[in-house]
């Protein structure tokens, strides 16, 4: 148990946990205050957050903390917030994020501008704001949530499949310039994983089920637990020679297929 704990325990450890309210944050979110590390809960919604600490039922472990992170100025803020109330922040996951799946020659400017913003520039900046705080107290991890259009083209997400390549691709770029402060920089990428968000989209779709698990070695969808064990790993002292990856949680999608599949 000694070991488990030095590798893998949070305790004295701070995580902020963007777009927290979602299938995938609130998992991740709770799998920290359960290891032991104080959880800022981030989103738009207070009371989503507000709920889900609520669920969590570790009110010493939970801190809810609204902002809207889509520029500069609000990264800064929330990072001085957390500063401020709970003096460091061990762990950063980005987390939030939106899609919307149409025909690439469908998307309007407003598409495109808001899923940059939300996908990208929350993810840029929070990075960025929370670099001195991380220096100052002797390092930290950074977690970037990207997807399997972090490796792959996917049909009708072209908008999101360009944010998520990015995301991969600063993952490495910050583990190589923050290496030297001790800050662990990688990337998260799920593969198709049943949440509220999906299920009432791709999940209610029977021919994009199909394709799924005609596709997946697993045979199955994931689910937001499935991503634990990584995300446990990416945020504690057992990663810190682990830095710069693009690490995907996919049921085997990603090593190929098989005309013996039976779906």
């Amino acid at each position: 148990m000694a070991i488990l704990e030095s590798l893998f325990g949070l305790e004295g450890k701070v995580a902020l946990v963007t777009g927290a309210s979602g299938g995938i944050g609130s998992a991740i979110a709770k799998a920290y205050a359960e290891a032991g590390a104080t959880v800022v809960l981030n989103g738009t919604r207070r009371e989503k957050l507000e709920a889900l600490a609520e669920e969590i039922g570790l009110p010493d472990k939970t801190v809810v903390m609204p902002a809207d992170l889509s520029t500069p100025d609000a990264c800064k803020g929330l990072i001085a917030q957390i500063e401020s109330e709970l003096g460091r922040l061990d762990i950063l996951v980005n987390n939030a994020g939106i899609n919307r799946r149409k025909p690439f020659e469908t998307f309007t400017e407003e598409d495109y501008r808001t899923i940059l913003s939300v996908n990208l520039d929350g993810v840029f900046f929070l990075s960025q704001a929370v670099h001195p705080l991380m220096k100052k107290n002797g390092g930290g991890k950074i977690i970037q949530i990207g997807s399997m259009t972090s490796y792959v083209g996917i049909g009708n997400v072209g908008v999101y499949g360009m944010t998520k390549s990015a995301i991969g691709q600063l993952a490495k770029t910050l583990a190589v310039e923050w290496a030297k402060d001790n800050i662990q920089v990688n990337c998260l990428c799920p593969g198709f994983i049943v949440t509220p968000l999906t299920e009432a989209g791709m999940f209610s779709d029977e021919k994009k089920v199909k394709w799924i698990l005609g596709r997946v070695p697993a045979h199955r969808p994931g689910t937001p637990e499935d991503l634990l064990g990584v995300a446990l790993l990416l945020a504690s002292p057992a990663s810190s020679y682990l830095t710069g990856q693009l690490i995907a949680i996919d049921g085997g999608f990603l090593a190929g297929g098989s005309w013996d599949n039976p779906f």
